[in-house]
């Protein structure tokens, strides 16, 4: 694996060794000690020009606990904000020895092109409005493990996915989250099923491949994993829903709506939530709830792309 640009990217196979690798990276979490010589030597940048805390800590994180040297720039941090271009900045960093970078930027394809000019791996930690990989496999690990298809040797098999359900809920036109995780969840056997208001969804959605509808009431009860996504109120400019209160209503997950899930359905969120607006305080701290489980996830998930792009040799 040269580069983790897009979950449309990953076989099942590959997707599949992620999830697998990322069950053995999960015991590291519960130690006193959490450290692994995996990455010794190799050099990781974190690349943030945009906001996060999930995201970026987490990939600080593992790469620290992998051993490897891990540097963090931002915006402010950088030369971009002397005026210095992208492509400049990245092969200023690249020609000093880098071995990863990881890249989050607000352009969407920004990271796949800055990949097309260096010489090292790259990760697409977010850009724009495009994907964001690494979520929607943490997604999925969380999503492995809520179905129980976990073995004594700690690795699932793929079978999990299959005749699975996921409806994928609320502001989907500025959500890069949501067409990884299509990509992913095709790629694993889901069917997955979009929920949203007609002014948030993205243009050609009906050539996702995926089912489309305005009723959430539709398809709750149905659903094995409801996962509602953040009202990204940053990214508006204009009225996309008539107000908060009707967006609950018709989108949210109030405690009425929680309680027509079926027995053993799961509840995501990627982060940060909007508490009230598409998840209530009861869904959200429900007993099935994954939504801690995805962060706890994205350290151990994050660890296994690093190790599959840097744990062999330098060849």
């Amino acid at each position: 694996m040269r580069h983790l640009l897009s979950a449309g990217d990953l076989s099942l196979a590959e997707a599949t060794s992620i999830l697998d690798v990322a069950e053995e990276m999960h015991t590291i979490q519960s130690r006193q000690i959490k450290k692994l010589p995996t990455l010794r030597g190799r050099t990781v940048i974190n690349m943030f020009f945009e906001d996060s805390t999930r995201t970026r800590t987490s990939f600080e994180m593992a790469g620290k606990w992998m051993s490897a040297d891990t540097i963090n720039i931002s915006t402010k941090g950088s030369s971009t904000s002397k005026g210095e271009s992208l492509r400049d900045t990245m092969l200023t960093l690249d020609a000093m020895g880098t071995d990863c970078f990881v890249i989050r930027h607000g352009s969407s394809g920004a990271v796949a092109q800055a990949a097309s000019w260096v010489r090292a791996h790259v990760v697409n930690a977010g850009d724009g409005t495009h994907e964001h990989p690494t979520q929607a496999l943490l997604d999925a690990f969380a999503m492995r493990r809520h179905f129980g298809t976990v073995d004594e040797s700690g690795t699932g098999g793929d079978e999990v996915f299959a005749g699975k359900r996921i409806a994928i809920v609320g502001d989907l036109l500025h959500s890069r989250v949501v067409r990884s995780n299509v990509l992913l969840q095709r790629t694993l056997g889901s069917s997955v099923t979009l929920v949203a208001p007609p002014t948030l969804l993205p243009t050609g959605v009906e050539q996702w491949g995926v089912g489309v509808t305005s009723d959430l009431d539709e398809v709750i009860e149905g659903a094995d994993v409801v996962m509602m996504l953040r009202v990204q109120r940053e990214r508006m400019h204009g009225g996309f829903f008539p107000t908060e209160r009707e967006y609950t209503e018709l989108y949210g997950l109030p405690p009425q709506r929680l309680a027509r899930l079926k027995p053993g359905a799961a509840i995501c969120h990627p982060g940060p939530m909007n508490r009230g607006l598409e998840i209530s305080s009861e869904a959200a701290d429900a007993a099935n709830s994954l939504i801690l489980e995805q962060v706890t996830a994205g350290v151990s998930v994050r660890m296994s792309v690093l190790y599959h792009l840097l744990g062999g040799s330098p060849e």
